[in-house]
């Protein structure tokens, strides 16, 4: 919706000396390149306030598939005392109802730790200055500051064939499963009537 942005100004206009705020975002908020949401990021970083974001999994929240993050601020950080900033990059594969996903304990425990600590934990979260903030054009997604690593492994050509084999069949049962939904739901569409 339109109107965080201006939620999240209204929180950031209200914060203390020693005020601090956490605010659940759609996870394009943190990357957007131009418009209010790169203005409000830029002073965050500026005024440092950021205190750090956590990008959520998809399908955490039971009424959207929305992706989300957390941002964190706390206005302590613009009196003196340095304070890196840590994006926090979490995995999650719990299985809840409708396929909403959901944080075991553990999970939560290592996010609150990892972040508390300003950790770099290679694959899940990364600490990064001010300055690295503004060289990516005030990006705050994880992502960008991972370091970006390929592996190789080498194949033999029947491993290769058994591999395409087995992607073949599960796309060729997605395919089949797809079908009959379209089928199903052509059915439920012709039994729609106005009354």
């Amino acid at each position: 919706m339109a109107i965080y942005p201006m939620f999240i100004q209204h929180i950031m206009h209200l914060m203390t000396a020693k005020g601090r705020a956490a605010v659940v975002v759609p996870t394009g908020f943190i990357t957007a390149q131009s418009g209010i949401e790169r203005k409000i990021r830029e002073r965050m970083v500026e005024e440092k306030m950021l205190r750090g974001v956590v990008s959520m999994p998809s399908n955490i929240f039971a009424t959207t598939g929305t992706n989300v993050s957390i941002l964190f601020m706390d206005r302590a950080n613009t009196k003196g005392r340095y304070r890196a900033h840590g994006c926090v990059q979490t995995r999650c594969d719990g299985q809840g109802w409708q396929n909403q996903k959901t944080l075991r304990p553990e999970e939560e425990d290592r996010i609150i730790h990892t972040f508390n600590a300003h950790q770099a934990v290679e694959d899940f979260s990364v600490v990064v200055s001010y300055d690295d903030i503004r060289e990516k054009n005030y990006s705050f997604s994880a992502g960008q500051y991972f370091d970006v690593k390929i592996e190789y492994v080498d194949i033999t050509a029947a491993e290769f064939d058994a591999k395409m084999a087995g992607f073949r069949a599960n796309l060729d049962q997605i395919f089949g499963e797809s079908r009959v939904l379209e089928v199903e739901i052509q059915k439920q569409l012709k039994g729609l009537r106005y009354e």
